[in-house]
């Protein structure tokens, strides 16, 4: 039973993931830990897919093995969250969600600049 329920709960992840791809609000790299988390320990297919055949597969690989982002990651995560908000802000014309969306960009973006890149240098020292 406990395998089914993080079973179900990292797909409801990995779909959260999905939608947080195209959605501006909606995180995305916490819920593929989640979906990784999960399906680690109920599924060894599932988290071997995750980890090599999906779309996200690359970078949640190399989160496990060297904590960090590769290069050129970070700063295309960034341009992508700036461009989605900036065309959510022009779109909303009520102050309030425009305020809500400036302080959920600026959590967004303090957390993405905080995350490590690790370039191939480091790679090999590890």
């Amino acid at each position: 039973m406990y395998k089914i329920l993080l079973l179900i709960l990292g797909w409801l992840a990995m779909g959260l993931a999905c939608l947080g791809a195209v959605l501006p609000i909606l995180p995305t790299t916490p819920f593929l830990l989640l979906a990784a988390w999960c399906f680690a320990r109920s599924s060894p297919r599932f988290h071997h897919w995750l980890l090599y055949r999906s779309w996200f597969g690359s970078y949640l690989h190399h989160w496990q093995t060297y904590r960090g982002l590769p290069p050129g990651a970070k700063w295309k995560a960034i341009m992508i969250v700036l461009v989605t908000f900036s065309f959510s802000l022009w779109t909303i014309s009520l102050w309030w969600v425009r305020a809500l969306l400036m302080v959920i960009l600026v959590v967004i973006l303090a957390f993405m600049l905080r995350i490590p890149v690790i370039d191939p240098l480091q790679q090999n020292d590890k």
